[in-house]
């Protein structure tokens, strides 16, 4: 009961906080099994996202995130684990004790959505999109039944810049694109430029 009062304080306050705007664009929001995949420049990525989402899907929807960020403080620890129930994975290879896709697949298996970031780590660079992991393409490969639906998000980066703890009040939008699966005998390569291309698209004409 206190982890659903505090998922309901937490998408009032993401809403309250960006005014977010989610446009479905290539897609409507079905009650289907998808990885939503988007570009990473902040913290908050996943959490809008996850407020974007009509209630009975986002129920459904885990985000996949770094084990290193949102396990340090006790505060980040409750909302990972118990309020959005994210997959946490550990980004080290050095100190990891489990595939982060094994991790994924189990989430999969057990009936949830995902919602994770190709570029693997917070772009912070003048780059509209880093290049993308192999890690959706290995998920796709893993279960080829999940739809993987883009998403673009515009403005979080200035809601939340890196280093600044206050987020300033800005709008926000986030646009849902066309679903697409991985394809039979479809390589890597092939496969993470048709995700990018299709973000990419997503992107306001107006970025660099």
């Amino acid at each position: 009961m206190l982890a659903s009062i505090a998922a309901g304080l937490l998408v009032g306050f993401a809403r309250a906080l960006t005014g977010v705007r989610a446009i479905w664009k290539g897609c409507a929001p079905e009650d289907v099994q998808r990885a939503y995949y988007g570009n990473h420049s902040s913290h908050g990525d996943f959490v809008l996202i996850w407020t974007s989402l009509p209630r009975a899907i986002r129920r459904k929807t885990r985000p996949v995130a770094g084990s290193d960020y949102w396990l340090k403080g006790a505060l980040r620890s409750y909302i990972a684990t118990r309020v959005i129930a994210a997959v946490l994975v550990d980004r080290e290879a050095k100190t990891r004790e489990q595939d982060p896709i094994a991790a994924m697949t189990r989430a999969v298996d057990d009936g949830a959505s995902l919602i994770v970031f190709p570029e693997g780590t917070r772009n912070t660079t003048d780059a509209v999109l880093l290049p993308f992991k192999s890690g959706i393409y290995r998920l796709a490969v893993a279960r080829p039944q999940l739809e993987f639906v883009p998403v673009w998000i515009e403005n979080l980066n200035r809601v939340m810049p890196k280093g600044e703890i206050v987020p300033i009040p800005l709008l926000c939008t986030t646009t849902f694109g066309e679903p697409l699966r991985l394809a039979e005998g479809e390589t890597r390569e092939a496969f993470l430029e048709r995700c990018r291309t299709a973000l990419l698209a997503l992107a306001p004409q107006t970025a660099p």
